[in-house]
């Protein structure tokens, strides 16, 4: 009788075994099924944005960043920036990206200029940039570290929301199509720099993190900026042409867009600030001439 109670019981404590064992297989399952669901979502909401201003960002439950802010006390969110890269090159991409792993978790103590150029460049293939697209005047050519402007250009926009002052700053020569015209910042290492001051009495914590062809930068710190909105006149269009080449292998009468151009013109740019106690202020930012690009369409003349 006692060993087929102990025989009963060792099958009983088994099965038990065996339902705990497969109850937590299908959890971790389940965990882990939820969060590459969770991943997946992420991607597909940051995908095919608008630039403009951010208000849900991707870093929000990651653990650096939150001890990040609390190891500075920066808790309060100044302003955040999305970048959209339309349709941007493999290069490109990949170099805004690595630019914004080095720039996250900067921080810039009170009183402090950050300099672009100091904190990203220099733009090397020793740093870790490859080629990508830039402006040489009015035409595009292709440089080691081509595309770093789309990060000088949020963080241009970030700083004027956060009501910081700006020391250094250069629009491009001709109109970019991630950011409105007027709120573009170009950076060439030794010549050309984007640089703002920390003109508040508390660190501030700079963030930045790259998803598919979306870049979103966001500064935290101690003060509440007041209420900057952009305002920009378009004083003179000048509308784009277009740049046929001949392309055997079309068929005769068929077109295709290679690139598409922009408008250039003359913007005038400026802010308006609006204090918590209502005082108004508005700030000219000045006039900029934007060259036009041209369309480059591929013309085909049919087989020889």
């Amino acid at each position: 009788v006692i060993l087929i109670s102990i025989f009963f019981l060792s099958f009983s404590i088994i099965l038990l075994l065996q339902s705990w064992k497969h109850s937590l297989i299908i959890q971790e399952r389940s965990v882990s099924e939820d969060r590459n669901t969770e991943i997946a979502a992420l991607a597909n909401n940051y995908y095919d944005l608008q630039s403009g201003n951010a208000v849900g960002l991707p870093w929000e439950k990651d653990l650096a960043f939150l001890e990040a802010l609390a190891s500075k006390n920066t808790f309060l969110q100044m302003a955040a920036y999305r970048t959209v890269l339309p349709d941007p090159l493999p290069g490109e991409e990949y170099n805004v990206h690595l630019a914004a792993r080095l720039l996250s978790g900067t921080v810039l103590e009170a009183g402090e200029i950050f300099s672009h150029n100091k904190v990203l460049g220099p733009y090397t293939s020793q740093k870790g940039y490859r080629a990508g697209p830039t402006y040489a005047g009015t035409r595009m050519t292709t440089t080691i570290g081509g595309g770093v402007c789309k990060i000088a250009s949020t963080l241009y926009n970030v700083a004027v929301l956060s009501n910081l002052e700006i020391i250094e700053r250069h629009p491009h020569s001709m109109p970019v199509p991630y950011v409105p015209y007027g709120q573009d910042a170009t950076v060439a290492y030794g010549i050309k720099d984007f640089k703002f001051k920390n003109n508040t009495p508390y660190p501030i914590l700079i963030w930045a993190q790259g998803i598919n062809n979306t870049l979103y930068i966001g500064f935290y710190g101690q003060v509440k900026p007041p209420k900057v909105k952009w305002h920009h006149d378009v004083i003179k269009l000048v509308e784009r042409g277009a740049l046929y080449r001949h392309d055997a292998n079309l068929p005769e009468g068929c077109e295709r867009i290679v690139v598409k151009g922009m408008d250039g013109g003359l913007v005038e740019s400026w802010l308006t600030i609006r204090q918590e106690d209502g005082s108004y202020e508005r700030k000219k930012l000045g006039r900029y001439y934007y060259a036009p690009i041209n369309d480059v369409i591929d013309k085909g003349i049919g087989q020889y």
